[in-house]
C-alpha cells in the first residue's frame, strides 16, 4: 500500500551543490522534509552534473518522507552551452546572439526526450529548435525533415 502524498516541490538547484539555503531551505522546511537529508541525497545523485542546473521533483508523504525524480537540463540551459553564450537575446526577432546547427539540435533533442511530450526525435528537434529561436539562436542549415 502507498503512502498518502502531501504535495510536491518543483526546483531548479546546482547539480552537486545542493545547500539548505534558499531556495532549497525554505521550500522544504516549509512542507517538514529533513532538509540536510534531502541535500545529502541530491547531491550524491548528481555529482556528476556537477554545476549544472538540475530541475528536481520531489514527492512530500504525510509522513514526512520524501522521493525524488532528477530531470534533465532545461532546453535553454544547453542552448547556452553549446552556443557559448551567457543569456539569450533581448530582441530575438532583431539581435541574434549565436549559430548553432541541425546536429546540434538534435544531441540536445536526444539528450532531453525522455522529458519531453513527444516519442518522436523530429518533434522534440521542433521544440527545442522553436526555444532556441526565442532566445535569438539562429539555426544553420534547412531542417532534416524538410527535403
Amino acid at each position: 500500500m502507498s503512502k498518502p502524498v502531501l504535495g510536491y516541490v518543483r526546483l531548479r538547484v546546482k547539480g552537486g551543490s545542493a545547500n539548505p539555503s534558499p531556495p532549497v531551505g525554505p521550500a522544504l522546511g516549509s512542507k517538514g522534509i529533513n532538509i540536510m537529508e534531502f541535500c545529502k541525497q541530491f547531491n550524491a545523485r548528481t555529482k556528476d552534473q556537477q554545476g549544472e542546473i538540475v530541475p528536481v521533483i520531489i514527492t512530500v508523504y504525510q509522513d514526512k518522507s520524501f522521493d525524488f525524480i532528477i530531470k534533465t537540463s532545461p532546453a535553454v540551459v544547453s542552448i547556452m552551452k553549446l552556443a557559448g553564450i551567457t543569456k539569450g537575446s533581448p530582441e530575438s526577432n532583431r539581435r541574434k546572439v549565436a549559430t548553432i546547427n541541425w546536429e546540434q539540435i538534435k544531441q540536445i533533442a536526444m539528450d532531453k526526450l525522455p522529458d519531453l511530450n513527444t516519442l518522436n526525435v523530429d518533434a522534440a528537434m521542433r521544440m527545442i529548435a522553436g526555444t532556441a529561436r526565442s532566445m535569438g539562436v539562429t539555426i544553420q542549415g534547412a531542417a532534416p525533415w524538410v527535403k
